[in-house]
């Protein structure tokens, strides 16, 4: 008893002691200004140009005011620019001039435009008098307006702080906020010497030590206000989901004219909504819109939605039948650089130049070998352009096909059909006959190597990756609503990135140039590369995902790249084409390690990135061009049947059909 007593006893004085500690912080804190519980560790402000603020981590701040503005100001343009630049801050200082004050200035500068206009009338100057004269009738309908209540005059100061984390972008970043706001006739100063002053204005503190001000009035006051909400979407297109700020559905078109080409990326973490989100694009375009799409699918999950849209799922693994043929090549419709007008021709350079630089991908490995030299690709180039020629395969679209003799009941009669394609078994053939004549010993080691490290690609040797050795087996058919290239049965370290560079290759050859053959007949397409990241440590196969994503868009082309991790793009150099080639970004949940990245790249605000990393699935930032939007995609429950990837609810998806 007494010691549950001494125990009860122990725990009461916790409490009181916790109680005055939290009294005692509570105390400092209500002696503490404002200016002292936002300050942070340190700035130094030795610079004249820039302050330093010392913080967890160093950042460099520089102040601005705006010292020029048009003389016409558009709601809501007039500081668009200025409010989404990034890491910035931005105060309006805004003072009501009296209106006694506003008549007096007023008529003095109507005095002063009427002596002006005089002086030009009599020198003759008719230009200078007539925009004088505009000016001061301006004037005179401005004062009118004041004496009549209908207007009124304000003094505004502007002031912004941009934010880095090194000089170097400060720099950068300072000359580009000037260019971008010069468009729009607003000229911006830094505030030299006054660095210390304008950051301190610029605190909420409503404290304005650099008194530069404008003269707006209330019309063009209006403007200086950020009360906008960007909407995102086109008038036509497929619902994708709801702008959260508004509640306004979001309508996208793809294929819209105003964007500058028809590329997307979706980046988001694992179990974000990624495969939910593009299969729902698909389903939805395909019936609202006829957009025929097409998956290289890694991970098996786009077969169930070739299903439902009635489309084409085929499975490339060890142990199906399908085989792809790398040296497939199709005509192409060129524009003659002499007359203007176009031709069909076959671009037999190019596809030499695609297949040698999958047969590269394929003789580095999955250990990347650096034994693969210029020497290598020369051999290979070499071995290519022969086996197109020993098929007497050239520019004429003709010499794809052969002349049969032979018909029905014996009749003769004179019919083409298409060659038979090189292969990589023929490749590998030649390049077995080369070395044997090979007398150059500076090329020994690489016909040697080749030959070893090949043969798992050839089916006349049983290899276990043969799977591209042959003439293909199908034909991407025209008009299928969605066609599934399902590579998930294979390896998942390198057979599989190389099935994504060889079948992007074909995919070009058989999907995207037979869309430009007829221009009158030349459908929307998208083609869908899921887990893109795959691609990025193979060089070969990143240079053609960049040549594809700034091709596509002739061609009535959609390229989609899904991935999970940001930062490998941004990090990979090659790869930074791919997000400048589309023009439509969607950033689903985030982890707290890619953010930063998404924050530099894309000059999210602060509020924007805390969203990305605290959303729920489903939810996202849309960006389509400059316009930017709060995105909640929902799909319907009938959709769900086909979309949902979470195992745990299919799982329960059918328990409760076996049910009923």
């Amino acid at each position: 008893m007494l010691k549950k007593k001494n125990k009860k006893q122990q725990e009461e004085l916790e409490q009181v002691e916790q109680n005055n500690n939290k009294k005692e912080e509570y105390s400092v804190l209500k002696k503490k200004t404002v200016k002292e519980l936002i300050a942070p560790s340190g700035i130094d402000a030795s610079n004249i140009d820039h302050l330093e603020i010392i913080s967890n981590t160093k950042r460099y701040a520089r102040s601005f005011f705006v010292s020029a503005l048009p003389r016409m100001a558009i709601f809501p343009e007039l500081f668009r620019d200025l409010y989404m630049f990034g890491d910035i801050n931005t105060s309006i200082y805004i003072e009501p001039i009296p209106e006694e004050k506003s008549q007096r200035e007023l008529n003095k500068i109507i005095n002063e435009l009427e002596t002006e206009r005089i002086v030009a009338a009599d020198r003759g100057n008719i230009n200078r008098q007539s925009t004088v004269g505009q000016k001061r009738l301006e004037a005179e309908q401005l004062r009118d307006e004041i004496a009549a209540g209908f207007n009124k005059l304000y003094e505004a100061s502007i002031i912004s702080t941009l934010f880095t984390y090194s000089l170097e972008d400060l720099d950068k970043y300072s000359k580009l906020l000037s260019t971008e706001m010069s468009k729009s006739l607003v000229g911006i100063k830094s505030a030299w010497a006054l660095q210390e002053e304008a950051f301190t204005s610029n605190l909420p503190l409503m404290n304005n030590k650099i008194k530069k001000t404008h003269t707006f009035d209330r019309r063009s006051m209006g403007t200086v206000f950020p009360f906008t909400t960007s909407e995102v979407g086109h008038a036509t297109g497929v619902p994708l989901g709801f702008n959260k700020q508004t509640g306004v559905p979001i309508l996208f078109d793809n294929f819209h004219q105003s964007l500058t080409n028809y590329n997307m990326v979706i980046f988001a973490k694992s179990g974000a909504g990624k495969s939910v989100t593009m299969k729902t694009l698909i389903s939805r375009s395909s019936v609202l819109m006829n957009i025929e799409s097409l998956a290289l699918d890694a991970e098996g999950e786009y077969a169930i939605v070739a299903e439902a849209l009635g489309g084409i799922n085929i499975v490339i693994s060890p142990n199906s039948k399908t085989i792809i043929n790398l040296f497939d090549i199709e005509p192409e419709i060129i524009k003659d650089e002499i007359t203007g007008k176009e031709r069909v021709v076959i671009n037999v350079e190019n596809k030499v130049e695609d297949v040698t630089q999958a047969l590269l991908t394929m003789a580095r490995g999955s250990t990347r070998s650096e034994e693969v030299n210029e020497l290598t690709k020369q051999i290979i180039a070499e071995s290519v352009a022969e086996e197109y020629a020993s098929a007497k395969i050239t520019g004429d679209p003709a010499s794809l096909y052969e002349t049969a003799a032979g018909g029905p009941e014996g009749q003769n009669m004179l019919a083409r059909q298409k060659k038979l394609m090189p292969t990589v078994g023929s490749w590998y053939k030649r390049i077995q006959k080369k070395a044997k004549e090979n007398k150059n010993p500076d090329y020994q080691y690489h016909y040697s190597y080749l030959l070893k490290v090949m043969k798992q690609y050839i089916r006349e040797y049983d290899g276990q990756m043969a799977y591209f050795d042959g003439q293909s087996t199908f034909e991407l058919l025209d008009g299928a609503t969605f066609i599934n290239l399902d590579i998930s049965g294979l390896e998942e370290r390198f057979a599989r990135p190389l099935a994504q560079q060889i079948l992007l290759s074909w995919i070009w050859e058989k999907y995207v140039k037979k869309n430009s053959e007829d221009r009158t007949k030349a459908s929307k397409k998208r083609v869908l590369v899921d887990e893109a990241w795959m691609l990025l440590p193979y060089p070969e196969a990143v240079d053609f995902l960049n040549t594809m994503a700034r091709r596509a868009r002739k061609r009535n082309v959609s390229l989609a790249i899904i991935s999970q991790r940001f930062q490998d793009f941004y990090e990979k150099q090659e790869a930074q084409a791919v997000l400048t080639s589309s023009d439509t970004k969607l950033f689903l949940a985030q982890d707290k390690s890619e953010i930063e990245y998404l924050r530099e790249v894309f000059k999210l605000s602060e509020g924007e990135a805390n969203f990305l990393v605290t959303c729920q699935r489903g939810e996202g930032l849309l960006k389509v061009g400059q316009d930017t939007a709060i995105l909640q995609i929902t799909p319907t429950a009938k959709e769900f049947e086909f979309i949902e990837t979470n195992l745990n609810k299919l799982v329960n998806n059918n328990k409760k059909l076996i049910e009923q």
